[in-house]
């Protein structure tokens, strides 16, 4: 009852957009006593799901940037509307990282017990395996990762000619060199996380800008930190474009992040943010990806092969995050692929 209760008048002040708690008393349909909404917007705003404006008789309310982030969202309803007919924000939000994602708790209550869980299981897997065993299952994590993440990208090599690649160096039929140079640069990246499993900690912008030269290599891409504006196809959302921005943009992020204590949440945000900053010119979520699994290397969880995420869900969950600032979508598909991770290796 309670969260019933606690969604209704959610919804009406996203709806009314500032509204008094009166007109929130009468405008919800559920029979609550005045007194009773008073106390759910008294929690809502301990919370940090709604702000508090004002004072006495002039107080109103207002959703938060905390609900913006996590409320439920269907995808498939959102992408209804072709990209010049969504309201989003189309500016980088410079208050995100050192507001919002300072303040929120990304993970339910539920989501932490499932992630906990799974990660006791691959503790318990790893006790009961070899070292040798466990080399032989992260290759193949490795060239999992490494095919799905450039397919993401619109690389073009199968799953088996991509093993073929990294294995043999036998490079597949019809296939550019630049496909197969994003391939093997994926492959160096990660053996060198795992080499230097405390590389990133703590994380800095060199050390991600060392990640993206890697994954660039030979691919005749500018390395580090752009100087010029970059597009990004299937939105209308701009990132920053002034290089010093950028910079202390991301030294925000590598603040927000080594500040954290839950290393899921470490994990997730790296691999949003680094994606939402765009801070290289490409190579952005690549990136995103690898220094996100070196974080949970480096803790020594379960690392993430992203092989049975749908391309185009990832980029809707992507883009989602980009025009909304809303995790959930993305999140989600975060908790399905540690999940399938840990049940598939080790």
């Amino acid at each position: 009852m309670k969260d019933i209760r606690n969604s209704e008048i959610l919804n009406f002040i996203k709806e009314n957009k500032e509204c008094s708690s009166k007109e929130i008393h009468e405008g919800i349909s559920l029979p609550i006593s005045y007194a009773t909404v008073k106390r759910i917007l008294t929690s809502l705003n301990s919370e940090n799901l709604i702000l508090k404006i004002g004072q006495g008789k002039g107080t109103k309310y207002r959703i938060s940037p905390t609900f913006e982030l996590l409320q439920p969202v269907d995808i498939e309803d959102y992408y209804k509307k072709e990209i010049d007919e969504r309201t989003i924000k189309e500016s980088f939000n410079l208050n995100l990282i050192t507001e919002t994602l300072s303040k929120a708790n990304l993970f339910t209550n539920n989501e932490i017990e499932k992630l906990s869980a799974l990660q006791k299981t691959y503790e318990n897997n790893l006790s009961q395996i070899s070292e040798f065993e466990y080399k032989k299952e992260l290759e193949r994590l490795a060239i999992d990762l490494s095919w799905k993440s450039s397919q993401i990208e619109g690389n073009t090599y199968s799953l088996l000619e991509t093993e073929r690649l990294l294995k043999e160096k036998e490079t597949a039929s019809g296939k550019t060199r630049e496909e197969a140079g994003m391939l093997l640069n994926h492959k160096d990246a990660i053996d060198f996380i795992i080499e230097n499993p405390d590389y990133l900690i703590p994380l800095t912008v060199s050390k991600i800008e060392d990640i993206h030269s890697l994954l660039i290599k030979e691919l005749a891409i500018d390395r580090n930190i752009r100087k010029r504006r970059v597009g990004i196809s299937g939105t209308n959302y701009r990132p920053l474009d002034n290089e010093f921005q950028i910079r202390e943009t991301l030294i925000n992020m590598c603040d927000l992040v080594n500040g954290k204590n839950d290393v899921f949440e470490k994990a997730l945000l790296t691999l949003a943010l680094i994606s939402y900053i765009q801070p290289f010119v490409d190579g952005n979520k690549r990136t995103a990806r690898i220094v996100s699994n070196a974080i949970l290397m480096n803790n020594k969880y379960c690392p993430i092969s992203f092989r049975t995420v749908d391309s185009v869900e990832y980029k809707k969950a992507m883009l989602l995050f980009y025009e909304q600032n809303n995790i959930t979508v993305f999140k989600e598909i975060f908790i399905n692929q540690f999940e399938f991770a840990v049940d598939t290796y080790f």
